[in-house]
């Protein structure tokens, strides 16, 4: 079987389902004239934002491209083409995705209409086609690079991995500038709508008098469809070279071509398995949403499962390795569990937090603090056994690989992408459906069931940020490996070892360490700063035409937009540049022992920072809503007050810093591999 030309067709298949999926959801009625205005008002924010973060992310990514291809030696403009491709193809995913999420959203609310299952049908194919575009594409570029090196240009299979970290490096970098441009847009329209709408102004949520209304709505979609689109689509391809560079440079034998492309047949056969999953996917009579998200995520991993059995067998015929898959697959599992009890509103970290809003503002924000923090232990606790029991069957098997066992894992946790994907861009799709209804002024009963169903999408949205985190944490440690044995090498023999007696390995280790916190607070400094300018413009409407307020003047929306959009755009280059120039510097400063440390550094902290931020920030926001649906006195109560507060703290966390983390650890590590020959024999130290 040639794994390349079958990943090829598998990835196409995978573009295919979400083309048809688009069509089908496109075909679909949209409501009234005033909520396809509303709709309408939506598109154009969110088109109008991704066209001019495109152009600024082009110009930087069109500068690399050149510096890659001058400067890095040998195959240089490989690695260029991989990365021009990686950027555009993850620009791409994200643009398909967030088309479709605004359209998605209006027949959501007209689907509400009818009921709650019809609604859940809608939501869930429009989050479905971010999620099979992600995959799709990602597979798709990966295995064209491999098959085009190994048949047209003469690279041996070995060799060809390393020239596809190019493409890897490419959407990591679009994925940290959606991930921090788009956080910084919807959480800064978020915070500012809400400050003043509801604390100040006493009105609700999607409120067609706040002026930052349509602004909120867009970020929804900048934020969590395009953003989170790049983010797995970046560490899915990621995971996957990785794995295959790893296998590369450690399994000889009669089995060294199978193990490299192993993770491309991983990533096939999932594509099929999720898109079988998907139609699993049904409100049962208890209309039981999560559950219903939860038999398709289930069906989708026992498939994964039997495919992942039947191709190892015939390719390596080693049941530990098939083993290490299950680890990858019951990972996420247990991420997505643990993630649904610290963020959703039927357990207990959530109502501690509602509980403790009763006694004021500053108790909330202690108690959500403490909730984030102790989110840590249970995944670190997974991921940790998780890596000892991937490396043990990895070792025990015919490879005689315990790190090869850690990537499989690894790989068969980000195959089952495109399902995990479409239960989180499901959430800003209903969150948008419910803002349409309460802009249109639709009865009630639709309004009950779009916030049904926004429910279910803050914890679907959480539990994907805690799976990104963990996958991210799992791939990054694949290419610490691959890096290390990059050094190996180039010459430099003591390149895996690390001694922490060795003061330049410490200086990584402290500077790595560091990064992440350094990195998260210039994103929620530029958060608070725009939130200021947003809050600013809405007294400003809201005094200079006093009639909003009555129903009598139309709020000036694209004021807001324009604000939020402007600050992200600005907002998000220092950011970028933090990311790209601190391994270079380090590396050619330092040394290639000191970059080690960077990464292992970057790794830890990023790791736990992330899962405390994005936790913790999601179980704020649940707080919140659980209190709007009655509890401890429900709106306009002094709880609701603090819990809007503190929800203003945790949006930043979980919508802006806390996810860009990911990217982050990805784009530090790719650029230390693309640099690693270089530092090797060319650092001042």
């Amino acid at each position: 079987m040639d794994a390349g030309l079958i990943s090829i067709v598998t990835g196409a298949v995978g573009i295919i389902f979400a083309v048809l999926l688009s069509l089908k959801i496109i075909k679909l009625p949209t409501g009234e004239k005033k909520m396809r205005e509303i709709a309408g008002y939506i598109q154009e924010g969110a088109n109008a934002y991704l066209k001019r973060q495109t152009q600024t992310m082009a110009a930087f990514a069109i500068v690399i491209f050149l510096l890659i291809g001058f400067f890095v030696p040998g195959q240089g403009w490989f690695l260029a083409s991989g990365f021009l491709v990686g950027a555009v193809f993850s620009a791409i995913a994200g643009y398909i995705g967030m088309n479709v999420s605004v359209r998605a959203n209006v027949r959501t609310t007209q689907a509400a209409k009818k009921g709650l299952k019809e609604a859940l049908d809608v939501a869930f194919k429009g989050g479905a086609v971010t999620g099979f575009a992600v995959v799709g594409l990602a597979l798709l570029g990966v295995s064209g690079f491999y098959y085009a090196f190994t048949n047209f240009y003469d690279v041996s299979v070995t060799n060809a991995p390393e020239l596809l970290i190019g493409f890897g490096f490419g959407a990591s970098l679009i994925s940290l500038f959606a991930r921090v441009g788009g956080g910084i847009y919807t959480k800064a329209a978020d915070v500012g709508g809400d400050l003043v709408g509801k604390v100040e102004a006493g009105i609700p949520e999607d409120d067609p008098r706040n002026p930052a209304a349509i602004a909120d709505n867009v970020g929804d979609n900048v934020g969590d469809c395009a953003g989170m689109g790049a983010d797995l689509f970046e560490t899915y391809a990621v995971t996957i070279i990785a794995a295959m560079i790893l296998a590369a440079s450690t399994v000889v034998g009669a089995y060294s071509q199978e193990a490299i492309e192993l993770p491309l047949m991983l990533g096939s056969i999932a594509i099929v398995a999720s898109i079988i999953g998907s139609f699993f996917v049904k409100l049962n009579k208890a209309e039981n949403i999560m559950g219903a998200l939860y038999k398709g995520m289930v069906a989708t991993g026992i498939i994964s499962a039997v495919g992942f059995y039947y191709i190892i067998d015939k390719q390596i015929g080693d049941l530990n390795i098939f083993l290490a898959t299950v680890v990858g697959l019951i990972i996420t599992l247990l991420i997505n569990v643990i993630t649904e009890y610290y963020t959703s509103t039927k357990y207990h970290p959530v109502k501690s937090i509602a509980a403790a809003s009763e006694t004021g503002t500053g108790t909330n924000i202690i108690t959500g603090l403490a909730v984030g923090l102790k989110s840590t232990f249970l995944p670190v606790t997974v991921v940790v056994l998780g890596i000892l029991s991937s490396y043990y069957l990895g070792e025990t098997s015919v490879l005689n690989n315990g790190l090869y066992g850690i990537a499989i894992a690894a790989v068969a946790m980000l195959s089952t992408a495109g399902m995990v994907i479409a239960t989180d861009t499901y959430g800003p799709i209903t969150d948008n459906a419910g803002g349409i209804a309460e802009m249109a002024e639709l009865p009630e009963k639709v309004r009950k069931n779009t916030d049904a169903l926004d429910a279910v999408g803050n914890t679907t949205k959480a539990v994907t940020k805690g799976y990104a985190i963990a996958s991210a944490a799992l791939a990054a440690l694949v290419l610490f490996q691959a890096y290390a044995e990059g050094l190996e090498k180039s010459g430099l023999t003591t390149g895996a070892e690390f001694n922490l007696i060795d003061h330049n390995v410490m200086i990584g280790l402290f500077i790595g360490g560091l990064l992440p916190f350094l990195f998260s607070a210039f994103l929620m400094e530029s958060v608070g700063k725009a939130a200021y300018e947003v809050v600013a413009e809405v007294r400003r409407q809201f005094k200079e035409l006093p009639g909003i307020m009555k129903g009598k003047d139309t709020p000036e929306y694209a004021r807001c937009v324009d604000i939020v959009t402007k600050a992200a755009l600005r907002e998000m280059i220092i950011p970028g540049i933090m990311a790209v120039s601190t391994p270079v510097l380090v590396g050619f400063i330092f040394g290639p022992l000191a970059l080690g440390g960077l990464l292992a550094g970057i790794i830890v902290s990023g790791f736990l920072l992330a899962l405390q931020m994005c936790t913790g920030g999601g179980a704020w926001d649940n707080a919140k809503k659980y209190i709007e649906d009655g509890n401890y006195g429900g709106k306009g109560s002094t709880a609701h007050e603090a819990s809007i507060v503190g929800d203003t703290v945790g949006d930043p966390f979980k919508d802006t810093a806390g996810p860009a983390l990911n990217a982050l650890i990805k784009v530090v590590n790719t650029i230390a591999l693309i640099i690693a020959p270089l530092i090797a024999t060319n650092s001042l130290f």
